[in-house]
């Protein structure tokens, strides 16, 4: 339930299309639904403007399957981050048009439709190899609704594949630049626009890369200005932080 759901509601309780009790009955779970082994957080899409994600790492397929089964009953668009095929496969039996994204490992159920936006999200990606974490960030950024452009393998080993895609880089509100070994792609696209860069260190790269560090040290450190840096291979963050920005 977001603002507009709950404004509604009691609106149509005083024009007494729903009755008092009904509307008890719906607003009964807010703030949070315990199910003993996760407390789910009714309240989040009225108090942030966005409903709560599941991370699916480190949960049974049992728990993932209980806190889905429980938040189609508020008829909020989902997202699982995290979840392998054994977890879709279980949610797919609650829901049929459940969705799976198996590169971004991200399960999602749209039950609202609503318009996305005019502006768009640039994710640009600096290998192939990097492509896990940008389709967690684009199914993050989608199921909120947001336009996503996506500019894939555009690193600096080989910028003039970058130059090739200036164009729809430029035009995006927000653009998370996702890159691994040396993160170097991040203070190039920073360098290069006038918009939020949101820099995702990734893990990929060889042993002197230290599982994604090597990146995080680079992106943090970068010289040009506006690009500020989530944590190694959080391409929910990125996502969510972008979809942010991109409906301010």
């Amino acid at each position: 339930m977001d603002e507009a759901d709950l404004k509604k509601l009691l609106e149509d309780v005083r024009e007494q299309k729903v009755n008092v009790d009904e509307g008890v009955k719906i607003l009964k779970d807010l703030p949070f639904k315990d199910l003993g082994y996760a407390m789910i957080d009714n309240h989040r899409e009225i108090r942030v403007g966005y409903p709560e994600v599941i991370y699916c790492a480190g949960k049974t397929v049992d728990q993932v399957k209980g806190i889905v089964e429980f938040m189609l009953t508020k008829g909020n668009n989902i997202l699982g981050t995290r979840a392998d095929e054994e977890m879709y496969r279980a949610v797919r039996e609650l829901c049929p048009y459940a969705k799976y994204n198996k590169a971004g490992r991200t399960i999602t159920i749209r039950k609202k439709e609503q318009k996305e936006t005019d502006s768009y999200i640039a994710i640009v990606t600096a290998g192939t190899s990097d492509i896990p974490v940008a389709e967690e960030a684009f199914e993050t950024a989608r199921i909120f609704d947001n336009k996503v452009k996506k500019v894939f393998d555009a690193g600096v080993a080989g910028i003039h594949r970058l130059f090739n895609k200036m164009d729809i880089i430029r035009q995006a509100k927000v653009v998370i630049v996702i890159a691994g070994m040396e993160g170097a792609l991040a203070s190039v696209v920073g360098g290069l626009v006038d918009k939020p860069v949101i820099a995702v260190p990734t893990s990929v790269g060889y042993g002197a890369n230290f599982g994604g560090i090597t990146a995080l040290l680079s992106m943090l450190n970068s010289c040009a200005s506006g690009v500020s840096v989530v944590n190694i291979d959080n391409g929910f963050g990125a996502g969510y932080l972008a979809s942010i920005i991109n409906k301010l």
